[in-house]
């Protein structure tokens, strides 16, 4: 009997060390989600390994144990170090477009991640792309028009950020009733729903990561984790003068 309560006091004692050492890692993992210098605590507990995924879009993980996912996320994530732009410009340009963008996305219900299509779109270099496409959330004309943009007669909405902000937010909205999933309403966002649709219906697949899309499309999820990585933890990715901006602006804005 004494050896069976041994035995069992030490089961206990096991479970209870077990339960310890997982509030230790879950605290930690918290703190570096929400310390504002993420470097600071990812540097000094480097050795704790979290049960979240780090790369996601949305709340959908990237499936990081296929090797032609993570070939392509470290293929993105290596053309966003500073070492690679050479400018803090989309930092620059997330701390002023973020505030107007984040309570347009929560008002419309749509992932925070979407706030980093902009910057993917239109980032580094602004202006009217070859086939029409302007503005931070790179319109083309006819789309603009559909989602109440004024386009045309010298006024082009296409650059005025809160506008055009709300007229992604509705495209968006409509795209994910259409596709049922984030990740396929972004993709969808830069190659049309019609072609989009098309790929899924020729290869029987709904699932981003496991379909094959053309090249600009195909990239197209890793550019915004890879961005949302490099805004979120700018340190680790060389830009040294920026801290994180990981959490969501407080402004309010009116946009009825």
């Amino acid at each position: 009997m004494i050896k069976k309560h041994l035995l069992t006091c030490s089961v206990m004692l096991v479970l209870v060390l077990i339960s310890k050492l997982n509030i230790f890692s879950t605290t930690i993992t918290e703190k570096v989600a929400n310390n504002g210098n993420i470097s600071h605590w990812t540097s000094k507990f480097i050795f704790i390994k979290s049960n979240a995924n780090a790369y996601s879009f949305a709340n959908e993980a990237l499936p990081v144990n296929d090797a032609r996912v993570t070939r392509k996320l470290k293929t993105s994530l290596r053309q966003h170090t500073f070492k690679t732009v050479q400018s803090t410009i989309l930092h620059r340009k997330a701390e002023k477009w973020f505030p107007v963008i984040e309570p347009l996305l929560r008002a419309y219900g749509i992932p925070d991640d979407f706030k980093y299509i902009p910057l993917v779109e239109s980032g580094l270099c602004e202006g009217t792309s070859p086939k029409g496409a302007r503005g931070l959330w790179q319109f083309m004309p006819g789309t603009a028009r559909t989602y109440g943009l004024k386009v045309g007669h010298g006024v082009d909405e296409r650059n005025n950020l809160r506008k055009s902000t709300i007229a992604a937010c509705k495209y968006i909205k409509e795209l994910y009733g259409e596709f049922n999933s984030w990740t396929l309403a972004a993709a969808a966002y830069n190659n049309g729903s019609i072609k989009l649709e098309r790929a899924i219906n020729k290869q029987n697949e709904d699932n981003y990561f496991r379909m094959s899309l053309n090249r600009e499309t195909g990239s197209y999820i890793y550019k915004l984790v890879a961005m949302k990585a490099i805004i979120q933890q700018p340190k680790k990715y060389g830009y040294t003068n920026y801290y994180a901006l990981a959490q969501p602006s407080p402004t309010l804005l009116n946009f009825n």
